[in-house]
């Protein structure tokens, strides 16, 4: 392992509706691959049809906190969520919140509002560059919103526009609502997530791109968080070297970790 300090930020258990394993065993396999940390963040999508979010949140809530007594004196277990589409119901969304003390809250975007996920898209069907614009500006909308932590998978789209679909997308197209984005992420305190999901698929990168991420540096960004987005034990940490190894061509010197909603800086070395 080339990083001491190594932490995936961004995982799914069998409490996610595409997750697989329990957290324990999510637990068991980050120890038995020599990670320091990993956060727990199981899909709560605000906009899921007939879900009881009491149960949801309530179970997952309680294996994350028993995780992380059990494997206290072995990895840092941070209690998460990724909190997917809260400004189409912020109430319920906020009452989540506040009733569960997570660590660490993801923020996102998967589908436009009353829309499919863009993963179940046929892009065919659609003008990319129209989809793309209302995506971001439901990214900003989110970042106003501003009850999360880290934006995760900025430019999601592209895992299946570009990297299923082959569609090439000219995101200097974007440049002056990414920036918008970014600096409201900076004047908020709050991190962009380096999402590594996008090695492991047909996109071959990181999710923002590196230009993105060193935009975010350049205008004055301090948090960055790396999570793997694995929804599979054997995924867990995929990835996480060569995110660590963009952060510092982008010019960070450190990772984000939440403890309590709280950012704690660890070194990446």
């Amino acid at each position: 392992m080339k990083y001491k300090n190594f932490y995936d930020l961004h995982t799914h258990s069998e409490h996610s509706f595409d997750g697989h394993h329990s957290c324990s065993l999510m637990c068991e396999t980050a120890v038995e691959k020599g990670l320091q940390g990993i956060a727990l963040t199981d899909h709560c999508e605000i906009d899921s049809k007939d879900c009881d979010f009491d149960k949801l949140c309530g179970n997952q809530f309680f294996d994350t906190s028993k995780c992380a007594y059990v494997f206290e004196n072995s990895i840092k277990v941070f209690r998460g969520i990724e909190m997917g589409q809260a400004i189409y119901n912020k109430p319920l969304a906020e009452s989540i919140l506040n009733k569960y003390k997570y660590d660490f809250v993801l923020g996102s975007i998967h589908n436009l509002e009353n829309m499919e996920d863009f993963f179940f898209l046929d892009y065919k069907d659609y003008d990319v560059y129209e989809l793309l614009q209302k995506y971001f500006e439901t990214i900003y909308k989110l970042c106003e919103w501003n009850k999360f932590d880290s934006l995760a998978h900025l430019t999601y789209p592209l895992r299946y526009i570009t990297g299923k679909y082959k569609i090439d997308v000219d995101l200097s197209r974007f440049k002056e609502i990414i920036d918008e984005i970014l600096a409201l992420l900076i004047k908020n305190e709050k991190a962009l997530e380096i999402n590594t999901s996008g090695y492991f698929n047909e996109l071959k990168d990181i999710l923002p791109n590196a230009e993105i991420v060193k935009r975010y540096k350049e205008l004055g960004g301090n948090y960055i968080t790396i999570g793997s987005d694995s929804h599979f034990c054997d995924k867990i940490g995929m990835g996480i070297e060569q995110g660590m190894d963009a952060a510092l061509k982008c010019g960070f010197t450190h990772i984000t970790v939440y403890k309590n909603r709280q950012p704690q800086f660890i070194e990446i070395k």
